[in-house]
């Protein structure tokens, strides 16, 4: 099992600025933490995701984009902006071009995501419909398109060889089968969410990460964790054995 493999490489692919903060950035900060290279493609900028009447989409976008890095700075990762429009995402064959783009780019041994298959979370949340299209523009680029030179052959004309991914792992899903322990990261998970004030405002997000992580801890035996499904695509030969 992959619970304390540690990537040379990972990209976190989500729609939205403190997508990753709620749901993933303790892994991050594990991974970033033990040398690995982490990257966060943000697909949106999260520009209105607000209620002020005096403010704009431009002015929100610039907001979010600095939170978000100072948010990545704080685990050791880096930010990656694509601009999409926010609340009006689709898994077209643009946003997966784009998407292969960076796969290529980066060359990851993981991608992280969200779990493309929820719609309704829960019995009073409904999956926002851009962080579906995320999943599953992100799971169409990862496979088969990643990997296949005919798909987009401008993009090796550009430079961006075809790229295998080992693994991907689903977040905010059901059916987790993978649990990686962050208790030595949550304070750096806490410190993150805290950096994107527009959303959260004075709010100190700490009892409801540490709830949260602890009862999927309680699932491993961890004081902390996150869950994750894990897909299998190109093992690498130390974990196959």
């Amino acid at each position: 099992m992959l619970n304390n493999y540690i990537p040379e490489r990972a990209l976190f692919i989500y729609a939205h600025p403190d997508d990753i903060e709620f749901g993933v950035a303790g892994t991050a900060a594990k991974w970033a933490q033990a040398g690995a290279e982490v990257t966060y493609i943000l697909i949106t900028d999260g520009n209105i995701g607000s209620h002020d009447p005096e403010m704009t989409p431009e002015k929100l976008a610039e907001i979010r984009r600095r939170e978000q890095t100072e948010s990545a700075e704080v685990v050791g990762a880096k930010c990656v902006f694509l601009g999409y429009p926010d609340g009006r995402l689709v898994p077209d064959l643009g946003l997966r071009k784009d998407l292969t783009r960076e796969i290529r780019r980066f060359k990851p041994n993981v991608v992280v995501c969200g779990d493309p298959t929820i719609v309704i979370s829960s019995s009073n949340r409904i999956n926002h419909p851009d962080h579906r299209a995320a999943a599953t523009a992100a799971i169409d680029a990862v496979f088969p398109t990643a990997d296949s030179p005919l798909i987009f052959p401008e993009l090796v004309t550009e430079g961006f060889p075809p790229h295998k991914v080992n693994y991907v792992l689903l977040s905010y899903g059901r059916d987790a089968d993978l649990y990686i322990d962050i208790t030595a990261t949550i304070d750096l998970k806490i410190e993150a969410l805290r950096r994107h004030t527009s959303q959260i405002g004075d709010w100190d997000p700490s009892e409801r990460l540490r709830d949260w992580s602890a009862e999927v801890g309680k699932k491993a035996g961890f004081a902390h964790a996150e869950s994750y499904r894990l897909i299998t695509l190109n093992p690498l030969e130390a974990e196959s054995e």
